[in-house]
């Protein structure tokens, strides 16, 4: 049994290294693999899912049955020039089927090495979920929904689950690439446990909440594969908006040939226009640039997620976060560090701050709180207070209580009758506990009480016996260049909202340092859930972060809800993005990444419509002057012949999707800047420069073919 546990912890440990070293860059075998997929992808039932592509696919397969007949003499065409113009006609759906399997090409790497992480390992069930009960060794796979297995120190767990009962120090970076260990205990906000992760200490019980192949690691494998993801309503949209247009350019082009003969008859010079023409046209004028690279660019945009150790559920939910117009964020440790630190000494009247600071110390000497321990410590480097041990003064600590919000020490000097009954906590409650005892709560500590909330800080009262000592400031401190990147944010038109459970004072002060928009104070959950609501009624798009079970009902009502891969198993289930580094400002970076995949994909259709224009300067001229002469005056780029103006028309189209292939892939950079200036900017470069790319582009590929003779 030893060994087969040995060999299962092996198996997942070997993995780790490969994972943690995501993101997973291009490689020859990566392109060599793509290659073969964009032939794979040429069958028509994949090809008719993008009517663009296949519209370009039939007239490739028209074309070169026209150049089979013209080898046989009776073509239309030289055989060269349909043979010509059939091969870059397959070239731009072989570029087209590239990009998109090239950006398959990360995610289907990422997957395999996921996979080899997967691999069956086994399990010691327990027949009852408490620690001791006798165990079998099973399986990972045999495993079902709601069985109850014991993991101990050494080894890997087996499948995800919820712990039940005991606490240890769980090694994740298999999944999330982090060295650093994590504690994972029953109850809480940090129960979940993922398959494939080792435990460092002590023992788990754990209950398992996935079936076999519900699992993280199965969900992250389907999640990251391209090919398998299902597209979004925007891009669903777009491919109805191209699609159509490919409909009226097909109607367009068929009606041409009839119209050409009549013209040839009515003008009696020229020659009717040749289907290897017509199809030229076609292809030149529907939008293929962006057909040809929507299903990357959406790839793309699942691939930067993984990359920033994000998993969305869906490709809706990225998309959502290019749309979010209000983003709920967590004070602590999102706008805050997160660890209160105290920063002063205030006494009450008549006491000095030496013995308000000693009163404080010792109330703080068995919290290993990190508030806790900065009140001593600040005791010590302010006033020399030496910190002591609790056996040495002979008191018994009293730990916080959620009931009473205190807590304290009992110092005893013959065992028996307290001498010094100390305690500190929230300032409300003080002051319940003070007068319930007979005591005189100080106007001056109230007012000390209320200036450290306006200043954004917490305030601690502490009490010796029934006398107020004074107040400890615990002070939250905001992030540095978070103020900034709030002002990016309200620039683009979001709106942020923080939300504590702080009370009101404290929370209109830290909102101000912060610079967010809004605040909700002492929120609860059903607060949050209310809140969104709200914002949905109005139209807006919201998104926000989470980890514990009382977050998932907002996260469930959120549009983007995001959550803590530390989380318990109820947010992540509610969420549709799970954060692997459990880092609650990275809801920041996935709105930007959002954005991003939206530019993108707007930067892009912009130049795919933008670049047709000139292709009317080089096919009509060629296709019509012989009937109309006066039609040369389009020719504008000074084209050698009707053939090498259609052929190089042709080649720049094909040509033009695999320049683009890198912008594609990256994305467009990314500015935080106001709509107005953003639509600006981008018709600027890419309106413009879609204009006028083809003209250069299509002239030097004319000179190009016109140098080699092969007109």
């Amino acid at each position: 049994m030893v060994n087969e546990l040995q060999a299962g912890k092996q198996v997942v440990g070997s993995t780790s290294d490969q994972l943690k070293n995501r993101p997973i860059a291009l490689t020859g075998e990566m392109v060599r693999r793509a290659v073969g997929d964009a032939f794979v992808k040429l069958n028509p039932r994949s090809m008719a899912r993008n009517p663009v592509m296949f519209v370009v696919e039939v007239g490739s397969a028209l074309t070169t049955a026209l150049w089979i007949q013209a080898l046989w003499g009776t073509g239309e065409a030289p055989a060269w020039y349909i043979g010509g113009v059939s091969l870059w006609l397959w070239f731009t759906v072989l570029f087209a089927n590239f990009s998109e399997a090239l950006a398959e090409g990360r995610g289907k790497a990422q997957a395999d090495a996921l996979r080899r992480a997967r691999k069956d390992i086994v399990a010691k069930r327990l027949n009852a979920p408490r620690h001791g009960s006798p165990f079998e060794i099973v399986a990972s796979s045999a495993l079902r929904k709601g069985d109850v297995f014991l993991v101990e120190v050494g080894e890997v767990i087996s499948a995800d689950g919820e712990v039940i009962e005991g606490v240890a120090s769980v090694d994740e970076s298999a999944i999330t690439g982090e060295s650093a260990p994590v504690i994972r205990e029953s109850g809480g906000d940090r129960s979940a446990v993922t398959g494939g992760t080792r435990v460092l200490s002590d023992w788990l019980v754990i209950r398992l909440t996935a079936e076999p192949g519900g699992g993280f690691l199965d969900r992250m494998i389907k999640l990251i594969e391209g090919a398998k993801r299902q597209k979004t309503p925007n891009e669903i949209a777009l491919n109805i908006l191209l699609a159509a247009f490919t409909i009226i350019f097909l109607v367009v082009c068929a009606t041409l040939l009839p119209f050409s003969i009549f013209s040839v008859a009515a003008a009696g010079q020229g020659t009717p226009i040749t289907m290897t023409v017509l199809v030229a046209l076609l292809v030149c004028l529907i939008p293929t640039t962006i057909g040809g690279l929507l299903s990357a660019i959406g790839i793309a945009g699942m691939d930067r997620m993984i990359r920033h150790n994000v998993i969305a559920t869906s490709g809706r939910a990225i998309e959502a976060a290019g749309d979010v117009d209000v983003l709920l964020l967590d004070k602590t440790g999102t706008i805050t560090l997160g660890n209160r630190m105290a920063t002063e000494f205030t006494p009450a009247p008549g006491i000095s701050k030496e013995r308000l600071a000693d009163g404080s110390q010792l109330a703080s000497l068995a919290d290993e709180t990190p508030e806790g321990r900065s009140i001593v410590v600040l005791a010590k480097e302010k006033y020399g207070l030496r910190g002591r041990e609790i056996h040495e003064i002979s008191a018994q600590f009293v730990a916080f209580s959620a009931q009473t919000r205190m807590s304290g020490v009992d110092i005893q000097s013959d065992g028996t009758s307290a001498q010094r009954i100390i305690r500190k906590g929230a300032a409300d409650s003080m002051r319940a506990y003070v007068e319930r005892l007979g005591g005189v709560y100080p106007a001056a500590v109230q007012q000390t009480v209320q200036d450290v909330g306006r200043a954004g800080a917490t305030p601690l009262v502490v009490v010796e016996n029934k006398e107020v000592l004074g107040v400890i400031h615990l002070k939250d401190i905001v992030k540095g260049g978070i103020k900034e990147r709030f002002a990016h944010l309200r620039r683009m038109g979001i709106k942020t909202v923080m939300i504590t459970g702080d009370n009101p004072l404290t929370a209109t002060a830290i909102a101000a340092e912060s610079g967010v928009d809004d605040f909700l104070a002492e929120a609860t959950p059903e607060d949050k859930l209310k809140l969104i609501r709200e914002y949905q009624r109005g139209g807006r798009l919201v998104a926000m972060t989470g980890d514990g079970t009382n977050d998932a009902p907002a996260l469930a009502q959120a549009d983007v809800a995001v959550a803590m891969n530390t989380g318990t198993q109820s947010a992540r289930e509610a969420a549709n993005m799970i954060d692997l580094d459990s880092n609650p400002t990275k809801l920041l970076e996935i709105v930007e990444i959002g954005k991003q995949l939206l530019m993108t994909r707007g930067t892009l259709t912009t130049f795919s419509i933008a670049n047709d224009v000139a292709k009317y300067f080089a096919i009509i001229p060629a296709a019509f002057a012989t009937t109309y002469p006066a039609l040369n005056a389009l020719n504008i780029m000074g084209l050698a012949t009707p053939q090498s103006a259609i052929l190089s028309a042709v080649i720049f189209n094909a040509l033009i999707i695999v320049a683009l292939i890198p912008l594609a892939l990256k994305g467009v950079k990314y500015r935080p800047v106001s709509a107005v200036e953003l639509l600006r900017r981008h018709l600027l470069i890419y309106g413009v420069g879609g204009l006028i790319a083809p003209f250069v582009g299509i002239k030097l590929i004319d000179l190009f073919i016109h140098a080699i003779g092969l007109v």
